[in-house]
């Protein structure tokens, strides 16, 4: 069943057994290496996938640098109608596209769909967006003279994305890039390569369809060359980069080195207050996805509960009979909740977390182990912890759920915060003090902060981002287009003298 499934969808997706990962105006016969790409869920080969050289790289930027220099001087509305035509074509893509995300990444099938959805979204939103580049008009202290702001096309940007989102983190970057009037270059993980060949079709066919430059390309590696090669590259104004923190440090180094932007979307080690007011069915069925959902391998997971004593006992319970019910198994198959880890490292790596748990006192309530069948499947698991072992401060990309019992408000948000990352954060409570302390200057110190609903599932009309290790970047809704543009202040004399600011006086 798997091959003849895998075989149906690449071929309604037009790729091929070996294919090409390098487009620019047009797909080309890449003279870099070759990757495999396999389904984490049985260890199957996929395809295998033609990566880019210097030379391939060369290409593409000069392409896109082309691309750009015409793209930028189409009106935004327009622009935008392009992009509109871009969401529709996911729309017709979107069954064959998700199940190429379940093979690839073992992602559930429900949840590869919402990531198409979650493409689709931010089409529309950009869309709406190309209207609404708004700059503004200040008041001027000097008679006879008009301040204002404008902003104009950045250039062109590079998108670095994980495995985990293998397509709407490239969205979220590349709609709102679009609709600003950027080009935007693509390279993806190695691990999904072929999820990003069948956007980069879906959006190759849009633009050649409406006689239109070839401002969005791709370029894939086995290693981590393009991403080095892009960090350097003077002439991508801004890196957009996803993944871990120690990627972030180095990438963002190499743009800071020649003074280019970057927005970083790196780690989270969330964390989720229940209070003992909360609405426990509520909150248990919160923590469950958020602590399991994608294998654990979001960057908002839940990885650590804070759950008040006085309920702890109880909703434990509830929680660790809720785990044992979770059906895990083939990611296409709908009647299973949990799918795979995407490789071996990842199941060394949750089993290297919980033998350093458990090694410095902390007890596994459930799972944490393989299971015994094809593929890289693991029992999620529940692990009591104490405050200060060293495994709460790191992530492990895995569905591990560290839990710890709190007395009072402030020594919680004391232990929620006390982490190097800071991206999501919630808290569950029907009392309000609580809830207003947690979202005061004195409480939850991460990017996003959730009252009532878990860790996970963000809407693309805010913005998407988190602090400290978190890196600090901003992706779709809300004002994230800024990064995406360049601002232009513009003073405009429209008198006969020429008065100077703050009063300064020179004349001859």
């Amino acid at each position: 069943m798997f091959s003849e499934l895998a075989r149906h969808i690449l071929e309604k997706l037009q790729i091929d057994e070996q294919a090409s990962g390098v487009y620019a105006d047009r797909w080309i016969e890449p003279t870099g290496g070759r990757i495999l790409s396999i389904c984490p869920a049985n260890e199957q080969p996929l395809a295998h996938v033609l990566t880019a050289s210097r030379e391939d790289y060369e290409l593409v930027i000069e392409s896109s640098l082309t691309a750009q220099a015409q793209w930028r001087t189409i009106p935004a509305p327009r622009r935008g109608e392009i992009v509109r035509q871009i969401g529709w074509a996911l729309r017709q893509h979107k069954s064959d596209l998700a199940m190429l995300v379940t093979l690839e990444t073992g992602k559930i099938v429900t949840e590869a769909e919402g990531e198409v959805q979650e493409m689709i979204d931010i089409c529309d939103y950009a869309v709406g967006l190309s209207r609404q580049l708004y700059g503004l008009t200040m008041p001027s202290e000097r008679p006879a003279h008009r301040l204002f702001e404008q902003w104009h096309p950045l250039g062109l940007v590079g998108v670095i994305t994980a495995f985990n989102f293998p397509v709407a983190v490239w969205a979220w970057n590349a709609a709102i890039a679009l609709v600003c009037g950027d080009a935007v270059i693509w390279k993806p993980s190695p691990r999904t390569p072929l999820t990003a060949i069948a956007v980069q079709r879906i959006v190759a066919d849009v633009l050649r369809q409406n006689q239109m430059p070839a401002v969005a390309a791709l370029c894939v590696d086995e290693t981590k060359e393009v991403g080095q090669w892009m960090a350097d590259d003077r002439r991508l104004p801004l890196i957009s980069a996803t993944g871990s923190c120690t990627m972030g440090r180095h990438l963002s180094e190499a743009v800071a080195r020649r003074l280019g932007r970057s927005l970083l979307e790196l780690g989270g080690n969330n964390a989720v207050i229940v209070t003992a007011s909360a609405n426990q069915p509520l909150a248990l069925r919160a923590v469950l996805f958020a602590a399991v959902g994608t294998a654990g391998q979001r960057c908002t997971t839940l990885r650590r509960l804070i759950i008040h004593e006085t309920i702890a006992d109880e909703f434990l319970a509830r929680l660790v009979a809720a785990y044992d019910r979770i059906r895990i198994g083939d990611p296409w198959d709908r009647q299973n909740l949990l799918g795979p880890l995407i490789n071996q490292g990842a199941v060394d790596a949750m089993q290297k977390a919980l033998q350093l748990a458990a090694r410095d006192g902390a007890k596994i309530r459930c799972g944490g182990t393989r299971l015994d069948r094809s593929g890289f499947f693991v029992r999620p698991a529940i692990v009591e912890a104490t405050p200060g072992l060293p495994v709460l401060r790191e992530e492990t990309f895995a569905p591990i759920l560290y839990v710890l019992r709190y007395d009072s408000l402030d020594e919680a948000i004391a232990w929620h915060n006390d982490v190097d990352q800071g991206l999501s954060s919630a808290i569950f409570s029907d009392r309000f003090a609580d809830v207003e302390h947690f979202l005061s200057v004195n409480g939850s110190d991460c990017g996003i902060a959730n009252v009532n609903i878990g860790t996970s599932g963000a809407e693309i009309g805010g913005a998407f981002g988190g602090e400290k290790d978190t890196g600090g970047g901003r992706e779709a809704g809300s004002d994230s287009w800024k990064a995406y543009m360049r601002r232009q202040t513009c003073t405009l004399n429209y008198g006969d003298s020429l008065p100077l600011a703050q009063g300064v006086e020179f004349d001859l």
